[in-house]
């Protein structure tokens, strides 16, 4: 595995310290799961409770509650919490950082609906919007009647997908809405315009994997903010990160590589995964 250069992403992490006057936490996962609480859990314990705090975001998704429970830990940590976005942020990232105060998004920041994905029997996935749009796919590509299509639109789904599947899925799909609000509730905001952003989230968007802008994050109401010197910092932590984080970067398969990544300007853990599947390592 290359090696990370840990005195380089120290000096980054000071330099948008003293740009922006508060505590910076670097957090970079492959997947969001639960068991980056603890070790995350231990390096705010080490930053103490902070008037400021930057988080600097790196994701590609991950589990739902994984989300809800980082961003609660982050958003108890600090009275004004921040996510500084210079590139991944996508799915369950996403939702992490809508209790956020604040979201400083660089030029190729990437975040992504947030619409839940059930895993099929090839390895591909299915979202939630592809089973709400299967009636209006019936109507507008095939001609069937709109009450046609709603009737035999159900009968169709069960026939391919599990029925209680399929409602596990119409109640994974209620709680990241459920969570959704929750978390922007961190933050001044009413009811309404909490559900509006995070339906437009969940079924605004014809594609999982749409890369949405920070102009579209903006638009839809979310507190997302420019500031050119601390994006040009987090680009160079970025670069480290895209060259340190994720299975890609092994030089054969059966290579050990690293999938998560959490520091501070005092400390950094790697965790460590190898090609057995067997649990992480942090080093």
């Amino acid at each position: 595995m290359p090696q990370l250069d840990h005195g380089a992403l120290r000096t980054y992490i000071e330099n948008i310290e003293r740009l922006r006057g508060s505590r910076v936490l670097v957090l970079a996962a492959v997947h969001l799961d639960l068991d980056l609480l603890p070790p995350l859990f231990e390096h705010c314990r080490s930053l103490g409770q902070c008037e400021r705090l930057d988080v600097v975001l790196h994701g590609r998704g991950g589990i739902v509650n994984a989300a809800r429970r980082i961003a609660l830990l982050l958003r108890g940590q600090a009275g004004h919490l921040g996510f500084i976005v210079p590139f991944h942020c996508q799915s369950s990232a996403t939702l992490v950082t809508l209790c956020a105060d604040e979201v400083l998004a660089g030029p190729l920041a990437l975040f992504s609906p947030i619409d839940p994905q059930l895993s099929g029997q090839d390895g591909g996935a299915i979202s939630s919007l592809d089973i709400m749009q299967f009636g209006a796919m019936a109507r507008d590509w095939f001609g069937i009647d709109a009450e046609q299509a709603r009737s035999e639109s159900l009968s169709l789904l069960c026939n391919s997908v599990f029925p209680p599947a399929l409602a596990a899925f119409y109640r994974s799909t209620q709680e990241v809405q459920q969570i959704g609000e929750e978390l922007l509730a961190c933050r001044e905001g009413s009811a309404d315009k909490r559900q509006q952003i995070v339906r437009r989230l969940m079924a605004g968007y014809h594609s999982h994997n749409y890369a949405l802008t920070r102009e579209e994050m903006e638009d839809l109401g979310l507190p997302v903010r420019r500031n050119p010197a601390v994006e040009a910092e987090a680009w160079e932590i970025s670069k480290l990160l895209q060259a340190h984080i994720g299975g890609d970067r092994r030089q054969h398969p059966d290579a050990c590589w690293h999938d998560a990544l959490l520091a501070t300007s005092g400390s950094g853990q790697l965790r460590r995964r190898a090609a057995d599947g067997l649990a992480g390592v942090w080093e």
